[in-house]
């Protein structure tokens, strides 16, 4: 694993060059054409923003972005002009909501609500005549935490969703605080109680624990060198953890970004 550089196996290799074949195939596109082509609730009252291709047809990655929100909230709004970069360059893009704290709710609700949204998108591309393929989870901070789970471990996760089962073929995290034992006050909204109370519930919602359950997943993880709010420390300790267990992993330190620059289009989506 190099940082500002790529070193690419088999696994990870194959996942981007059928995206990159994908957008090949749509040359002159800019980043500009897209909108929602609707906004659904996929479950009652969790809604997602659907991003169609400008010419669906045939096979296209999924890509479903999950925003962060501290575990209170979950406001999908900064993530549009991603999400609609990437459904310009030939991608379905679906950027969903979860309930959060400040609904009342605890883990592991707000996995299981990711965990269904990568379903109800994979889904959604079908029902609009599209094979999805790959199908990767995408979130920014807290939410980079819970994507990485239900990447990591979403048949654990799966609950009381509609649609059928999506197995999630890459993982990509923008600034997250993934080992949320370092963030015990931080993280407390998640769990609704301290880590001495539930230990069981924490040692469950922190991806550290689940590094092994899915070996051939492969990551691309993202941090702003400058981010002030969670440290790149966070990034570069999970990407070394998850090679260290057998993962295919790509690490870009995005010198001068903040924790709210790096999900911005011109910042991240070439990679992505």
């Amino acid at each position: 694993m190099r940082i500002h550089g790529w070193r690419w196996s088999a696994a990870a290799a194959a996942v981007v060059l059928l995206v990159a074949g994908w957008i090949a195939l749509r040359p002159g596109r800019d980043h500009h054409s897209s909108h929602p082509a609707s906004t659904e609730n996929y479950l009652p009252g969790v809604a997602a923003d659907v991003y169609l291709p400008p010419s669906p047809a045939g096979r296209a990655p999924v890509v479903v972005l999950i925003p962060g929100g501290g575990w209170r909230t979950a406001d999908r709004r900064g993530l549009g002009p991603l999400a609609d970069t990437l459904a310009a360059h030939g991608m379905v893009a679906v950027n969903a909501t979860y309930r959060a704290a400040d609904s009342g709710v605890r883990f592991p609700v707000p996995v299981s609500d990711v965990v269904c949204a990568v379903d109800f998108a994979a889904d959604r591309a079908r029902r609009a005549g599209i094979a999805p393929g790959p199908v990767v989870v995408l979130g920014h901070s807290s939410g980079a935490h819970l994507a990485s789970l239900a990447a990591l471990a979403g048949a654990h996760f799966r609950k009381d969703c509609p649609y059928p089962a999506v197995r999630v073929d890459g993982l990509v995290g923008l600034s997250g605080p993934y080992n949320i034992l370092l963030l015990r006050g931080v993280a407390y909204p998640l769990f609704g109680a301290s880590g001495a109370d539930v230990p069981a519930a924490w040692r469950e919602g922190n991806p550290m624990t689940w590094l092994t359950s899915r070996r051939d997943l492969p990551a691309l993880l993202a941090h702003g060198a400058a981010d002030d709010l969670v440290s790149p420390t966070f990034t570069r300790t999970f990407a070394e953890a998850l090679e260290a267990a057998g993962h295919p992993v790509e690490l870009k330190l995005v010198p001068g970004a903040g924790h709210q620059d790096i999900y911005q289009p011109a910042v991240i989506a070439d990679s992505v």
